[in-house]
């Protein structure tokens, strides 16, 4: 038995607030989903599992919804950022700059949205989530206007997201090292994996490194012999 009343009619929102922020809590905390349970949930809370079975499937669906908050707030940020009049182009680069902003602001949330988790429900609401949606969209707009090859977006939205949580990551695990201005960093980054994208489709992606590597160098003797790349 636990110490809390049961609740009033009605109030089963507020029930379910809490046991997702209890689940988030523990998430945070311990940085493990195995340290998540049913029973540590619902001690935290102060119901009986039971309870919690009322508004949650099993253990899956309980971080799978606390996973969701998170990912809701980083679409919220990450719209607040872009302006839909810009180019393709230009929304791709500040979806990805305010992804590593909000990973920077909310180290604790940003974890939690990106903690390793065998449920494949976690992985479909990734690929549905907001946020993914957001660079899909946009990057199917950029290959309607020609930037990018036109095809399946989500595994070109799987690199850049790649290269955006690969610089956040570090950016929040080794904050010492000698980084300079962290966002412009990791608009580097972003832009090498947008720009390096485009180049592989130009050169074909049968290109062995050598042939990379020759027409690499041919176009920056162009570029910066002649200062443009027409040639």
């Amino acid at each position: 038995m636990t110490g809390r009343p049961r609740s009033p009619r009605g109030t089963g929102g507020r029930l379910r607030a809490e046991i997702i922020a209890a689940t988030r809590e523990l998430l945070e905390r311990t940085g493990n989903v195995e340290a998540v349970s049913i029973r540590a949930v619902a001690g935290m809370v102060g119901v009986s599992a039971p309870s919690i079975y009322r508004h949650f499937a099993d253990k899956d669906a309980l971080i799978e919804a606390a996973v969701a908050e998170v990912f809701e707030a980083l679409n919220t940020a990450m719209q607040a950022a872009v302006d839909p009049a810009d180019p393709p182009p230009l929304r791709l680069r500040r979806l990805g700059l305010a992804y590593v902003r909000f990973a920077l602001d909310h180290p604790e949330q940003y974890r939690l949205a990106t903690i390793p988790t065998d449920a494949h429900g976690a992985v479909d609401f990734v690929l549905t989530s907001g946020a993914f949606q957001s660079f899909a969209t946009t990057l199917e707009e950029a290959m309607a206007d020609g930037l990018i090859d036109r095809g399946d977006p989500t595994p070109v939205v799987l690199e850049l997201w790649a290269a955006a949580h690969g610089i956040a990551s570090l950016l929040l695990a080794k904050p010492f090292l000698p980084w300079g201005d962290p966002m412009a960093v990791a608009a580097r980054v972003l832009d090498a994996a947008c720009a390096g994208h485009v180049v592989t489709e130009l050169i074909g992606p049968e290109a062995d490194p050598e042939e990379m590597t020759d027409w690499l160098t041919r176009l920056r003797s162009r570029v910066r012999g002649t200062g443009t790349a027409a040639d």
